[in-house]
């Protein structure tokens, strides 16, 4: 078998009204996604999507002619492109969306089994006073999802623990709250700089009484001993991050010295789905927890499902959502059906070979820029 093309769709969604997510300064008015397909001499296609694969043209001529089931030499091809500037791993998904297409299986059993399905957490975008914020969390809570994510923003400290605050009052003991501050993420043209570890020493000691799930990325990443701090002084609240982390040796340096209690590399935007595997497996061999970020659309949640259903991520899995601003429907724009959690707030592995992305093919062909 050769890849006989790979070819991107550059889609452009307007959102009305925009999404003014917590870590953009800027609203967003429209949603970009890039579909990547491959294309093989069998007939066979993988699809994969996630990062915006900006500049790929230059490197498109290392896969194209190579048989796409030689994953291994994939990645590594891969690694040296991203090397340069790009962050092609969507393209990692769609290999193996046409490995999982070739072997009859879904890409989750090829990547171990674990689970057939994984509960999710609503995962927040917007700031919303407390009384709002209730209000959706109440309504997450009807709709099946057992926990939500609240992002706190460094610029409206009191006013984020507050609403973490509204949010355990209303909805008790019983429901799980996750904290993002975000501190790892930067859009381009932030040179704010981060709150400092004294003040962020403050916040999440205020968080771990109200009895947050977890704190996602308190700290920059480089501040190793900083996150051992925060672990050391709040033993009752895991620390999360690494979602945008390029890095596997420096990963696997944060699991060596056990910086984190939940890992969080995303398999189509930070280091792929086959090196996102060896560190995830690392971290269930030290005990600790891995679920990926999976922030981008429902290609990207596809791929990470398919990794964390198959290495047993957990407990949960990021389900990004946050209505009106951000829906299934918009999420997921390019797919034939938005994925949906079932009765039991879980997000289920489809049955079908590969990842199981189904293309609204009308959708691609409206919104393509």
């Amino acid at each position: 078998m050769k890849i006989t093309g790979i070819t991107l769709d550059h889609l452009r969604l307007p959102l009305d009204p925009p999404l003014r997510a917590a870590w953009d300064p800027e609203p967003r008015r429209h949603f970009d996604a890039t579909v990547v397909r491959v294309h093989t001499d069998e007939g066979v296609t993988g699809i994969g999507s996630g990062d915006t694969m900006a500049g790929f043209e230059a490197v498109r001529h290392l896969f194209v002619g190579t048989d796409p089931l030689d994953i291994v030499r994939h990645v590594k091809a891969l690694e040296t492109a991203n090397f340069h500037g790009g962050s092609y791993w969507p393209l990692e998904a769609a290999l193996w969306d046409v490995i999982g297409q070739v072997a009859g299986l879904p890409v989750a059993t090829l990547f171990g089994n674990a689970a057939r399905s994984l509960p999710v957490y609503a995962s927040t975008a917007e700031l919303k006073p407390p009384a709002e914020r209730v209000e959706a969390a109440q309504r997450a809570r009807e709709e099946g999802f057992r926990a939500l994510k609240i992002r706190i923003d460094r610029d409206r400290v009191a006013e984020g623990i507050e609403t973490v605050a509204a949010v355990r009052e209303a909805l008790g003991p019983d429901f799980d709250i996750m904290v993002d501050l975000n501190q790892s993420w930067r859009m381009a043209g932030d040179t704010a700089p981060a709150t400092d570890l004294a003040a962020t020493r403050r916040i999440v000691r205020r968080l771990a009484e109200l009895d947050v799930f977890w704190v996602e990325e308190p700290l920059p990443y480089a501040d190793i001993d900083g996150f051992r701090t925060l672990r050391a002084e709040n033993p009752g609240v895991r620390i999360a991050a690494g979602e945008m982390h390029h890095s596997v040796p420096e990963l696997l340096r944060y699991l060596e010295h056990d910086v984190l209690d939940v890992y969080q590399m995303d398999a189509v935007l930070a280091v792929g789905m086959h090196r996102a595997r060896t560190l995830a497996e690392v971290a269930s061999v030290k005990h600790r927890a891995f679920t990926p970020h999976s922030w981008t659309n429902g290609i990207g949640l596809l791929a990470n499902l398919a990794l964390a259903a198959g290495v047993g991520a957990g407990p949960y899995l990021e389900f990004p959502y946050d209505p009106p601003g951000w829906t299934p429907q918009r999420r997921d724009f390019m797919l034939a059906q938005p994925l949906m959690i079932n009765e039991q707030g879980e997000l289920s592995v489809s049955h079908q070979p590969g990842l199981g992305v189904e293309l609204d093919e009308e959708a691609v062909e409206r919104w393509r820029i």
